[in-house]
């Protein structure tokens, strides 16, 4: 294939992109804050409670 016609592919695609607003950016970076919160929160309870069953079975 020709460089140069793979170049006017890429950009004819390029055209075609929707980048997204500096809103939806922000509403999507805070929502990975809070889902990626509340996992490691669970997460930490769950070894929490795991490590001190662990405890007192094993004394």
């Amino acid at each position: 294939m020709n460089l140069n016609i793979h170049i006017k592919n890429a950009r004819t695609e390029l055209t075609k992109v929707i980048f997204p607003t500096k809103g939806q950016v922000k509403q999507a970076y805070i929502a990975v804050i809070i889902v990626v919160s509340v996992i490691a929160t669970f997460l930490a309870l769950v070894d929490l409670i795991m490590s001190s069953l662990v405890s007192t079975i094993l004394g």
